[in-house]
Order: structure tokens, then C-alpha cells, then sequence
């Protein structure tokens, strides 16, 4: 799975951190999908997902007025999915 590189986005109203992955194929697109879909289901974290050919546009939604340790550690576990990947 070849991905370019891009950072977490975190925007204050409302809280949440955004990020945009772009892969060379819609079949690394696809794996990188069902990764993200079973983290969600282990960590319970369901962020918003679209998504065409060749990117995924991810935005997780936290409670309050700042982010928690938890989408972002969900953030990070994205983060490895794509470095292992790549």
C-alpha cells in the first residue's frame, strides 16, 4: 500500500481531527478501508469516512471543547496502519 504522506488536521469548532490519505490504487484504498473498519470495531471509535478511487477523507469527532487521548490515539493507530503498509 503506497500512501502520500499528510498530517492530522485538529480544528476546534466542533473538536475533532481531520486528515485526508491518497493511495496509488483503489485496491490499496479498499485494504486500507477494512484496517480502519476493524480498529473502529477493537477501539469502539467510529470516525466519519469518505472516500473515492484513491483517497480516504477521515474526520473524528471528539466530545468537549478539546481533543481526548482517545481519537487521538485512535489517530496514531491509523498512522501505523499506513506506515506498516507503505
Amino acid at each position: 500500500m503506497n500512501m502520500k504522506t499528510q498530517q492530522w488536521q485538529e480544528k476546534t469548532s466542533p473538536a475533532r481531527l481531520e486528515r485526508r490519505f491518497v493511495f496509488d490504487d483503489y485496491d490499496s484504498t479498499r485494504q486500507f478501508l477494512d484496517k480502519a473498519a476493524a480498529l473502529s470495531e477493537q477501539t469502539r471509535i467510529y470516525p466519519d469516512v469518505s472516500f473515492g478511487r484513491t483517497y480516504v477523507n477521515m474526520t473524528i469527532h471528539v466530545d468537549g471543547e478539546t481533543v481526548g487521548d482517545g481519537p487521538r490515539a485512535f489517530a496514531r493507530m491509523l498512522d501505523g496502519v499506513t506506515a506498516v503498509e507503505a
